[in-house]
């Protein structure tokens, strides 16, 4: 949480979620498999303050999209905890209850050729969510919204009547952002929503977010694997590794000063355009199974720094620096935190 917020936009609480991923029944009493679970989420705690942008990094496959889908319920938790503006979301409630909750938060997806039916004009892909939350009196009002949200990602009225074939990837995911946008929400998960763009697509789309949040004082969760995207529009940074939450603080914070060994990792792989030639702490290894995780640390098996009570104890986040960091390294001071400078702002 940022200094001087009262209480989180978006609370997260010991959310997991598990997937069995199992052979047939069948097929395990004959050849003697046992259950498969992919551990995919494995209990994280997020706090999100109202016109933030709080973004999720780390390798692909560790859970960070899970979370993403869990947070606009497009998976139920296995267990834990997910508010927004103070309730549950996993609570029971009556439906006009639920579509008044579920209008305040709207997705962004990744591959913006996969997310807009091919069948549909643009206008009806940005008008459905209109029409299903009630939100235009009559036909008039309902064209005049779709034109104000085209104009808005600077697109234009006329783009309605054309169908998603006949954009580029960047204009697709403009009107991606239009229908996100046309609920009038309060709260976007962006999973990944440039990652599928060349990167001088990407400054635009990004550009166009930030001056979309400040225009509405939307609120962020922004999923990603790019760190100088990272680095460019997000308020903090929470850093997954194997389901689990390593380290999370304010972006100047982390980037400057990463405490996790797994951040440095991540951090390292950066190239030194200063050449201020400062040593790496190479990190081999390889992502473990989510199906049969490490014990203690996830990890202590590629952590150069690791020891005994790393592989047997899981470390808890501990509050240093305005964030949380999970390593007991960090916490025997074994580990001392240095200053680095990173120029990676696209």
């Amino acid at each position: 949480m940022p200094d001087g917020a009262t209480k989180p936009f978006v609370r997260i609480e010991g959310l997991k979620r598990y997937f069995d991923v199992s052979a047939p029944w069948l097929v395990r009493k004959l050849e003697g498999r046992p259950r498969q679970v992919v551990q995919a989420v494995d209990g994280i705690d997020i706090e999100i303050a109202q016109g933030e942008t709080f973004s999720l990094v780390g390798e692909s496959g560790c859970g960070k999209s899970t979370v993403a889908r869990l947070v606009v319920g497009l998976y139920p938790p296995t267990a834990g905890r997910i508010e927004f503006d103070g309730q549950d979301m996993g609570a029971r409630r009556v439906q006009s209850e639920s579509m008044a909750l579920r209008r305040r938060l709207q997705m962004i997806f990744q591959d913006p050729y996969a997310s807009l039916n091919p069948r549909w004009r643009v206008f009806d892909i940005i008008a459905e969510p209109i029409r299903a939350f009630g939100l235009s009196t009559d036909k008039a009002d309902l064209e005049k919204q779709v034109a104000d949200l085209l104009r808005q990602v600077r697109l234009t009225p006329a783009d309605g009547r054309k169908y998603p074939h006949e954009f580029s990837g960047g204009q697709r995911q403009r009107i991606s952002i239009a229908r996100a946008l046309a609920s009038r929400p309060e709260f976007l998960v962006c999973d990944e929503p440039t990652s599928a763009l060349d990167v001088s697509v990407q400054a635009q789309i990004l550009n166009l977010m930030m001056d979309l949040q400040r225009r509405f004082r939307l609120t962020y969760l922004f999923i990603s694997h790019n760190l100088a995207v990272v680095y460019h529009i997000s308020t903090r940074v929470g850093v997954m590794y194997l389901g689990r939450l390593v380290e999370q603080a304010p972006t100047d914070t982390l980037f400057k000063r990463p405490k996790h060994p797994y951040t440095r990792m991540l951090l390292d792989t950066i190239p030194d355009l200063e050449m201020t030639g400062r040593q790496r702490t190479p990190v081999g290894g390889e992502v473990p199974s989510p199906i049969d995780p490490p014990s203690g640390c996830s990890f202590h098996p590629r952590c150069p720094f690791a020891n005994e009570r790393c592989k047997a104890e899981r470390p808890q986040a501990l509050p240093i620096e305005g964030g949380t960091v999970a390593c007991h390294a960090i916490e025997e001071a074994r580990l001392p935190i240095e200053e680095r400078s990173y120029a990676g702002a696209p």
